[in-house]
């Protein structure tokens, strides 16, 4: 596949690794057309101060370099860029954690620029295990949280450029999503890509909301054994599948919505539990798991319902367990893992 990245032709490597000062548990790629090889890398340190850093991939050296790096209390749970593919809005990114916050990106100061809490009155905060930014409607995020609990936030980002004033945010909605602790929350394209959403949690269900209809949720799939849902991703071209993954599990189950409560296929090649999922961005038959096995597979789900026997293409990583992997949104020929303490994109 033609590459059409920042690097000079004469100096493309398949490759490209950085090896980060600490453990690295979060990870995510920029979206914006200006930014094409940045990503945003999160610590894993098991204490209150950790660091959030902005790497990207340098023409001239072909190597990845620190553009900003800042303090964040405690690990962050996920970090997402603002996902705004045409560069209109500010250069934001949110972490999740104790709270969920706001920055605006900078070299080499990134500054907060709001810290979102809905329990104001009281001293304890239910941490966050999880967000996820609507592409359709950037100034919606949702936050999955160990309250079992889902809220729904509108942003006010200040869409002219050189404005001035800062990012803020305030509940739209909250509510009970889950019987136990929820785990993951992401948008669906379905029906405009606006008000879908689903989660998973610890009491082994996917759940389906709409914003405009609160009152109900619909259980797409609950485990057989009950046993919690750690992640899931919507495929980005077809609305109807989507991916999740159970507790030290081996395989991903694939599962469409309109044949709810039965997967349609389950990828089990893995030799131990799997970590991260990630749909192309560019295609609805291809999806890539990683995991503690130290491999990255990708496979090809155009047989479905038929069964899916082995993955189309394996990377083992060499540095350890794969903690998470993502397609480059611009340059989907390029796939970003994250283990240990570094960080490797390739050319697939």
């Amino acid at each position: 596949m033609a590459h059409s990245g920042v690097v000079p032709a004469g100096k493309r490597k398949e490759i490209y690794k950085y090896i980060a000062p600490w453990p690295l548990f979060s990870m995510n790629w920029s979206v914006r057309p200006d930014k094409r090889f940045r990503l945003a890398l999160g610590s894993f340190v098991e204490e209150y101060n950790n660091k959030v850093q902005i790497v990207s991939l340098d023409e001239d050296s072909s190597e990845f370099s620190p553009k900003s790096t800042f303090d964040h209390p405690y690990p962050t749970t996920k970090i997402m860029w603002i996902p705004d593919s045409k560069g209109v809005y500010p250069d934001l990114l949110a972490t999740s954690g104790d709270y969920l916050r706001v920055w605006r990106a900078g070299e080499p100061d990134t500054r907060l620029e709001c810290v979102l809490n809905n329990n104001k009155n009281s001293d304890f905060c239910a941490p966050l295990t999880s967000f996820d930014w609507n592409e359709v409607d950037p100034n919606l995020v949702g936050t999955s949280s160990i309250d079992t609990t889902c809220t729904i936030w509108g942003l006010e980002t200040g869409q002219i450029i050189g404005r001035v004033n800062l990012v803020s945010g305030h509940v739209k909605t909250q509510l009970i999503a889950h019987d136990k602790e929820v785990y993951d929350i992401a948008f669906s394209r379905a029906g405009g890509g606006r008000d879908m959403f689903a989660s998973v949690g610890a009491d082994g269900s996917v759940r389906m909301f709409d914003l405009r209809h609160l009152e109900h949720s619909t259980i797409i799939y609950e485990d057989p054994a009950h046993t919690p849902l750690l992640r899931l991703a919507w495929n980005k071209q077809d609305p109807n599948y989507l991916a999740t993954i159970a507790m030290d599990a081996c395989e991903v189950i694939i599962l469409d919505v309109r044949v709810p409560c039965t997967p349609v296929a389950r990828l089990n090649n893995h030799r131990a539990c799997v970590n991260g999922i990630a749909w192309a961005p560019h295609s609805s038959c291809h999806i890539c798991t990683a995991g503690d096995d130290h491999q990255a597979l990708i496979w090809d789900i155009q047989q479905m319902p038929r069964a899916i026997e082995d993955p189309i293409l394996a990377y083992t990583a060499a540095e350890g367990e794969v903690n998470q992997i993502q397609w480059g949104a611009t340059q989907p020929d390029w796939i970003a893992i994250c283990y240990n303490k570094c960080l490797e994109i390739l050319r697939v």
